[in-house]
């Protein structure tokens, strides 16, 4: 392995699935300013839209995910540049 060209400041983080609220502990280089309790201990949080125990390939149940309002709110925001 070549030296010098991996990161070095690994920390326990938590990440948290904000679809179901399921987190958990990993080591990440990561950097986040939010911070959570997880097993007594406080942690660095990293929010997720999905993860393993909400996807639908790994969960086997579908489900519908609201992109109307992004989009809504996209075109509306940039409407004033159409022509």
């Amino acid at each position: 392995m070549k030296q010098g060209i991996h990161p070095e400041n690994y920390r326990l983080v938590v990440f948290k699935d904000m679809s179901n609220d399921e987190m958990f502990l990993c080591k990440s280089t990561a950097d986040t300013k939010d911070t959570i309790e997880f097993e007594g201990t406080e942690y660095p949080l990293i929010k997720m839209e999905i993860s393993s125990t909400s996807h639908p390939f790994y969960t086997g149940k579908t489900k519908l995910v609201d992109t109307a309002g992004r989009v809504d709110k996209f075109m509306n925001k940039y409407k004033k540049f159409a022509k």
